[in-house]
């Protein structure tokens, strides 16, 4: 899991090819970017603009993702995102499901909060267990944007 600002995000595009198209996008986001998915490089690459109320984190599960790195960009607001490594989320709620790439699992007792603000991103990895949305002192609008970045997309078509 990283957390940083958005300007510095090139320190972290080498960590996978494909992160310079995620941030590029990210760097041209506004708060007026309609909800919903946004077309980057197919389904290697895509966002997802969300408007939501931030949740208190009692009853939240963490998710994991196999085939995607999230990149988890907040545009206004501030939100928790309780983090945990994935080997420490021992009881699944919702098997990994293929088709949407997620699994649930129950919210680890090591779990660790941070706090994303505005103008801050999230960089979640396929072992970065994570519980979203959630409310830092009482429930909040947020605008976030998550990138959706394809682990293999650097090496389709290559063999």
């Amino acid at each position: 899991m990283i957390l940083d600002a958005l300007p510095l995000w090139h320190r972290y595009h080498p960590l996978h090819a494909e992160l310079a198209r995620a941030f590029a996008f990210l760097e041209q986001v506004g708060p007026d970017l309609a909800v919903g998915r946004h077309e980057i490089a197919g389904d290697a690459v895509y966002a997802i603009a969300q408007r939501y109320q931030t949740r208190p984190v009692a009853g939240m599960q963490v998710e994991a993702h196999r085939r995607y790195i999230d990149v988890q960009y907040l545009v206004s607001g501030g939100e928790l995102i309780y983090w945990a490594p994935l080997h420490e989320c021992t009881h699944t709620t919702q098997p990994y499901d293929a088709v949407k790439d997620l699994a649930l699992f129950t919210l680890p007792a090591a779990a660790v909060p941070a706090t994303l603000r505005a103008g801050q991103f999230m960089i979640l990895f396929p072992d970065d267990a994570h519980a979203p949305c959630c409310c830092i002192d009482s429930p909040a609008e947020v605008v976030k944007v998550v990138v959706k970045v394809e682990i293999d997309a650097c090496t389709r078509g290559k063999s």
